[in-house]
């Protein structure tokens, strides 16, 4: 579904990812993990085709450079951090917006009745319907991110780019966003999730593979058991990682 090949990007001159090569397949979860500051969103914006990049990222077989930005964006969409910047919208108007794609070529450009059902049914998949009318900047920091991810899941994409999408959520949110996105790529055959996470456990719970950067290379990528090591996560987090995973578990049961 998703090929690269030996990939480099950067700013300014500078290589922040270097020749990274990967294949994703279709019904795949894939976690990158890594410390800060070594390459995991700029890999995802080479990938989506908003960075420039030298090698190749292909989406079903086709070279992204020979595709236009639109056929792009029909295949992916980005759920990124929220940001502190958007405008006084509806719950339901910011979701639409993920629909732009589908509706621009259409006369009139508006909405059709069958492209607000399907808004609707993407704010029950977020449990929002009922704040459907509520002007975005009243909601709480989760609310509005759970937002963004209906308005991700309105774009109708194959593939899911997520850029650390669970920092502004409680756990309960972070658990049930994460689940929600597995049973989304498990309900078709063409769908695949991608996804940055700062949270180790969390992108074990995602991911069928994991990947491991340093330095904006690929590290370790494989099965979560071949991955999350001891020795590996020292490697890169320059800490005993398993150690401290170990005692919260251990925490957690002692609360139990």
């Amino acid at each position: 579904m998703l090929s690269l090949s030996n990939v480099s990007a950067g700013y300014n001159g500078a290589d922040v990812i270097k020749n990274i090569s990967l294949n994703v397949k279709s019904n795949e979860n894939l976690s990158i993990i890594g410390p800060n500051g070594c390459g995991k969103t700029t890999l995802l914006k080479a990938v989506a085709n908003i960075l420039p990049f030298r090698g190749d990222v292909e989406i079903g077989g086709k070279s992204v450079k020979k595709m236009k930005q639109k056929e792009i964006s029909l295949k992916i969409a980005m759920l990124n951090q929220s940001s502190g910047v958007y405008f006084s919208y509806s719950v339901f108007d910011t979701v639409m917006m993920g629909r732009y794609l589908h509706i621009k070529d259409r006369l009139l450009g508006l909405p059709s009745k069958e492209d607000r059902s399907y808004v609707m049914r993407c704010l029950e998949a977020v449990d929002l319907a009922g704040e459907k009318d509520r002007e975005i900047t009243r909601l709480s920091g989760g609310q509005l991110q759970r937002v963004f991810l209906a308005r991700t899941l309105a774009q109708e994409p194959e593939i899911i780019l997520l850029d650390e999408p669970t920092n502004h959520l409680d756990l309960k949110y972070q658990i049930e966003l994460v689940e929600y996105l597995k049973e989304w790529v498990r309900e078709s055959r063409s769908r695949s999730v991608v996804g940055v996470l700062h949270d180790i456990n969390l992108a074990m719970l995602l991911g069928d593979n994991i990947m491991l950067m340093k330095d904006g290379e690929i590290h370790a990528c494989g099965k979560t058991e071949e991955v999350v090591t001891d020795s590996l996560l020292e490697s890169v987090y320059e800490i005993d990682v398993g150690k401290y995973m170990r005692e919260s578990l251990r925490r957690w049961e002692n609360i139990g």
